[in-house]
Parts: structure tokens; C-alpha cells; sequence
């Protein structure tokens, strides 16, 4: 099933025998960082038109007038300004139901969520990033109620992957705020060698052992703050050399059936829910609705080079909307399953990450999916069926896989 990369430098394969290993990294430096100007530049263009036809679906939307929780991360530079600020906004609308829960060191958003929901809120709004919408998502799950996002986080990759603006945070609380939900599936991460949990760790984005973890775990705080999702790739480079993993893996299908692979090599495993981060997409056949995770291995080989060729397979399926590798690349594979469930053993303990949160290092893991879980409330559409394939080919060519959902008919 493994398929190749293709180099995503010639010039620099040819020559890499009389060029410095610094000189070819600052090349390979230097073209990442000019494809991604790119295609962030066709983003923006895009953008402006998205916010055009919001702003025209939103004028159509109906308030829901029920009692609100907000679920706020009070360490957000902006959490105290926001709060201002939604007091005013459901003033002026007339939702005086409305009451306020801050997360704490020792009470995270489940928590929160959970007090509220035993307090008899009717919708919860998550007010952060993914790590306060992830663990409030956790405790709405599965329970009728429906979840709303105020994104004033970094990354924010849930909100861009249901279309919920991310820049404007009235336009998010006209959605948190009235009618209009879709389904969402809900991922589950288990440390099956740490009998003390008792759930597993939720994730609506993507979960993940290895590389992509220790890449999370080596961010800065302070520069991810200033220059926000980019401060990943400097958390990349620190483990760009570092030893790979082996594990033994077992992945059940959706037709039921396990498919095992022993004394496997890799870089990192992922399981997605939702594919698409800014720019790039990682998981281009990943769907939030279909009940089931796509699961990608990664592995390199040939230092610089190999991750080089891993970076010209992410733009690939990235331009073309599907999930395929260069058939030119020599240096790396990646391997992207469907399934419902996945098991992995590990040789020795990594680390492991839900939706950019650390959890302890394990050796032993279970992923899994409940479908169909979460009620999530996102923008509205009256697309037609051609025009939203046109609209989502568009958003999978420059990867912003928030105009994707943004288009989708809210199923409740």
C-alpha cells in the first residue's frame, strides 16, 4: 500500500554530492517558505470572497433564544476583552440567559462543560483554541446539546475545518447562536498503559504518536503566540534527525476486518478526523461526518532529503484534493488507511498528542471514533449541488478546507 514521493528538488538531488548539507537545507528552507507564501496568497483571495457570501447567510439565520454557557479560557490575551464583548453582543440580540464558566489549572473545559450542562444549559460555546474546544467538545458529546465556537485561539483548525469564521468574532457568535448544526464525529484516543484515565482522550481534528507529537511538545508557546501556526515547523526542524519509531499495529476496517502489521518502522501515526490544516492538507479523503478515521504512516528516510520529499507529497495532495503521493519520490512513504478503530504497541514509550494537547508518553494507545456524536453549530448554505463541487475543488486546491464546510447544508 506504501506509494513514494516525489523529490520535491531536483536541482538539489542532482547536485547534493558537491553541495554542503547547510546549503541544501537553506534551499529546501527557502522554496518551503516560498510555496507556502503562494498558496496563503490564493487563500486570501478566496477569503474575501468567503466572508462576502457569510455575511449574506448569515442575514437569514433565526436566533435561538436558550440558555447559553460560555466556557472561556481566561489565559487568551483577548479572554477578557471577548467577554466584554459577548456580554454586549447577546445584550443587543436580547439572550439575557447567559452565564459564564472560566477554565482553571485544575478544571479544565470538560469540566466546565460538564457544570454547565448539570447547571441546564442548552448550548455550550467554547470561547479559545482547539484545546478548549476539544475538551468541551468531550463533555457535550453524545448528549443532545449542541456545541458552539468562539475561536480566539492560534491555530483554530476545528473552526477553519466547519467554516466558522476565525476573524470575526461576531459572525461566530451569530452562529453559536442561532439556528443551524451539523453531526460531527468525535475521535477517542485511550492510554491503554495508564489504568488512572477514565475516557478516552477526545480529539476532533487529529491525534497522532511519534514525530508529530514531539514536533507539538518542541513548539514554543511564546513564538506559536506571535506568529501562530508556523511556529510548528520550528518545533519540526528540532526533530527532523531524531530515531524512529517501531510499533506493531492493528487497524479494523469499516467492513469489520483487522489488518495487522508487526515490527513496523515509521516517523509518526496519525488518525484525523478532519484532514486540513492551514495551507496544507494532510488527510485530503478525511471526513468529520462518515463515522470512520482516516489513519496516515509517515516515514522518511535519506535525512534532509527524505523530509524535503515528504513536504512535495503534502503540497501534491494538497493541489489535487486527494490523498496520493508523487509517483517520482524516492525518499519517503506515507500511507493513508481508513478505519474504525487502530491499536499500537510500541517498542518503547513516545509521546502522543489530541489536537495539539500533550498527553503522557505511552507505549500502548487505542483509537476509535463515535459517529456522528457532537452537534455542532456552523454556518448555513443555499449552495446548489454544482456550485458547492465547484466551491469545495477550489478549497481542496489551496487548502482552506474551511470554505469545504462552510458550503455543506446544515443537517439540523
Amino acid at each position: 500500500m506504501f506509494t513514494h514521493l516525489a523529490p520535491l528538488i531536483p536541482t538539489v538531488t542532482l547536485t547534493i554530492g558537491v553541495m554542503s548539507q547547510p546549503v541544501v537545507t537553506a534551499l529546501i528552507v527557502a522554496v518551503v517558505i516560498l510555496v507556502i507564501v503562494a498558496i496563503a496568497a490564493v487563500a486570501l483571495v478566496l477569503r474575501a470572497r468567503r466572508r462576502r457570501k457569510l455575511a449574506e447567510s448569515l442575514e437569514k439565520r433565526r436566533d435561538d433564544e436558550v440558555q447559553y454557557a460560555f466556557v472561556i479560557n481566561p489565559s487568551k490575551p483577548q479572554a477578557a476583552t471577548q467577554r466584554l464583548h459577548i456580554q454586549e453582543f447577546c445584550r443587543s440580540k436580547g439572550l439575557n440567559r447567559i452565564r459564564f464558566y472560566d477554565t482553571q489549572l485544575d478544571k479544565d473545559g470538560r469540566a466546565c462543560a460538564k457544570e454547565a450542562l448539570a447547571d441546564g444549559a442548552d448550548v455550550v460555546i467554547a470561547v479559545g483554541g482547539d484545546g478548549t474546544v476539544r475538551t468541551v467538545a468531550s463533555a457535550v458529546s453524545g448528549t443532545g446539546h449542541a456545541l458552539g465556537i468562539i475561536p480566539i485561539g492560534t491555530g483554530n483548525l476545528f473552526a477553519r475545518n466547519m467554516g466558522i469564521p476565525v476573524d470575526d468574532v461576531d459572525a461566530a457568535l451569530t452562529v453559536a447562536t442561532s439556528h443551524g448544526s451539523r453531526l460531527v464525529d468525535m475521535g477517542r484516543l485511550w492510554l491503554l498503559d495508564h489504568p488512572e484515565d477514565d475516557h478516552g482522550h477526545a480529539f476532533l481534528i487529529i491525534a497522532g504518536i511519534g514525530f508529530d507529537a514531539a514536533m507539538i511538545d518542541d513548539t514554543d508557546p511564546a513564538l506559536k503566540a506571535n506568529i501562530s501556526w508556523l511556529a510548528y515547523f520550528v518545533g519540526g526542524f528540532k526533530n527532523l534527525f531524531a530515531p524512529k519509531y517501531r510499533a506493531n499495529l492493528t487497524i479494523t476496517s469499516p467492513d469489520g476486518s483487522s489488518h495487522s502489521i508487526r515490527n513496523l518502522d515509521f516517523r509518526t501515526i496519525m488518525a484525523g478526523n478532519c484532514g486540513q490544516i492551514p495551507v496544507f492538507s494532510l488527510m485530503p479523503a478525511a471526513s468529520y461526518d462518515d463515522g470512520i478515521l482516516d489513519f496516515e504512516i509517515i516515514d522518511t528516510t535519506g535525512g534532509i532529503l527524505g523530509w524535503a520529499n515528504l513536504f512535495g507529497d503534502v503540497v501534491h495532495q494538497t493541489l489535487i484534493g486527494k490523498p496520493e503521493q508523487n509517483p517520482l519520490s524516492t525518499n519517503s512513504t506515507v500511507e493513508q488507511i481508513q478505519g474504525l478503530t487502530a491499536e499500537i504497541t510500541l517498542e518503547k514509550p513516545a509521546k502522543a498528542q489530541v489536537d495539539g494537547d500533550m498527553l503522557p508518553e505511552t507505549r500502548h494507545i487505542r483509537f476509535s471514533v463515535d459517529r456522528r456524536a457532537l452537534i455542532v453549530r456552523v454556518p448555513a448554505s443555499t449552495l446548489s449541488s454544482l456550485e458547492k463541487t465547484a466551491q469545495i475543488a477550489a478549497a481542496n486546491a489551496t487548502a482552506d478546507f474551511a470554505e469545504t464546510t462552510a458550503l455543506l447544508e446544515p443537517i439540523r
